[in-house]
């Protein structure tokens, strides 16, 4: 047999040297990463009264992880409350003792230490779907008890301001109508769902509507995510600022893991959003059709994705 050549070895080394790199970033390195992203959207008819209010994104939480216990929590909302914003908005799967290599938290210990966030307007949430596969109203009641109010189809006013919050997709009924139903016409409203599949449902009285849930995939590699994001749509609302037929939502791709404790090019992140009034937009000039093309055409939404529920 002939020994490999220095060039193989040098292949086999390098090839070697590059997984272990990944392997070190996706499973220790970026899971336990950081970040307190600030985005500026300007929202169609916005109050000049709540014109630059910080709205701030916490979501995914997944405590029992092995990257997430009680003092990564307690980190969290030291670097929120260091950020000040007007609100905070919790979007849910704060506990889940599922994740590989994990261990059960007890959802009062996690609601102990989300209670010292510290706003103006204050800090809601709603349920996800991990809550209430392992004890939802045991967080439900958890977080209530930590002064933090949990919307389930209700809707309530923070200000000037009205926060509303679904209850979840997956293990709940939730009904945007009558959520809505307490908010007065024309008053600006945020609405918190846990999960960006119920987006096109929302209807356009709402100025943004909040979600998580998809963590960015979780391995951000496009080809690669796709199969493993739990929603119909596909990558369509993976994470990050959507807008359609002049309704926005912002997806944050929230803090933990489930399933393998794995992130990689889907950093953790909380983010803070700045609303600002969008003017109305002018009517653009009609465009001149070009012979042999077809007129152009708003992209219809993609076809249902079946994906395995997260």
């Amino acid at each position: 047999m002939q020994r490999p050549g220095r060039a193989a070895t040098a292949s086999l080394a390098a090839a070697g040297l590059a997984a272990g790199a990944i392997a070190w970033r996706a499973l220790w390195h970026e899971p336990r990463s950081g970040r307190v992203r600030e985005r500026t959207l300007a929202i169609p008819r916005w109050p000049a009264a709540l014109d630059g209010v910080r709205v701030a994104l916490v979501s995914d939480l997944h405590t029992g992880a092995p990257h997430v216990d009680e003092e990564r929590i307690e980190h969290v909302v030291a670097a929120v409350n260091a950020r000040r914003p007007d609100v905070v908005l919790l979007l849910g799967d704060y506990i889940d003792p599922e994740v590989h290599f994990g261990s059960r938290v007890a959802p009062a210990a996690v609601a102990e230490r989300l209670g010292k966030l510290c706003a103006p307007l204050g800090s809601v949430a709603v349920l996800g779907n991990h809550d209430w596969r392992n004890d939802g109203s045991g967080m439900r009641d958890a977080l209530r008890a930590a002064g933090i109010p949990v919307l389930e189809n209700e809707a309530r006013c923070a200000g000037e301001l009205w926060l509303a919050g679904v209850a979840d997709t997956r293990h709940r009924r939730p009904d945007i109508d009558d959520t809505l139903r307490a908010v007065p016409q024309g008053e600006p409203v945020i609405l918190l769902s846990h999960d960006p599949d119920l987006f096109p449902a929302v209807p356009d009285r709402v100025a943004l509507t909040v979600s998580g849930h998809l963590h960015g995939g979780q391995v951000g590699v496009p080809l690669i995510r796709r199969p493993f994001l739990p929603s119909r749509f596909g990558e369509r609302y993976a994470r990050g600022h959507v807008v359609e037929g002049g309704r926005h939502l912002y997806v944050t791709a929230g803090l933990g893991t489930t399933g393998w404790p794995v992130r990689l090019l889907a950093p953790p992140e909380v983010v803070i959003l700045r609303l600002t009034a969008d003017p109305a937009p002018r009517p653009a000039p009609a465009a001149r059709r070009r012979r042999g093309r077809a007129p152009s055409r708003a992209a219809d939404p993609p076809p249902g994705h079946a994906s395995a529920p997260r």
